[in-house]
């Protein structure tokens, strides 16, 4: 688990770009890009936000996300698929991410079922 990602620069300003795939494989997909790229903004809480999925009940999930900041844990919450994709409460960026998450989650759960003999 845990596929890259590759998609558009979410820094804070007017233009929007692509970085290159080396950069969001090593930086953007990983966290803790503070200090490392140019772009990262020097006034955001957390370093990284991490998921885990703590529930898996006939395909809906319930997964934990953290922020971290300096390597520890610094706030957390829940999200409940499918019902989290609809809800508009929740940073549409973390949404986002969980859903990468969830998706990646689930390929693997289904790539790793053993074929039936």
């Amino acid at each position: 688990m845990g596929d890259p990602y590759f998609g558009f620069c979410q820094r804070p300003s007017a233009e929007s770009f692509a970085p290159a795939e080396e950069h969001q494989r090593e930086l953007c997909n990983r966290g803790y890009a503070r200090g490392l790229c140019e772009h990262f903004p020097l006034s955001s809480a957390a370093d990284a936000v991490r998921f885990s999925v703590t529930g898996d009940n006939g395909g809906c999930l319930r997964v934990v996300y953290v922020f971290e900041k300096d390597h520890a844990p610094m706030s957390h919450g829940v999200l409940d698929f499918p019902a989290s994709q609809s809800t508009g409460t929740l940073d549409e960026l973390l949404l986002r991410q969980a859903r990468a998450f969830v998706e990646s989650y689930l390929k693997f759960v289904e790539d790793s079922k053993i074929p039936a003999q």
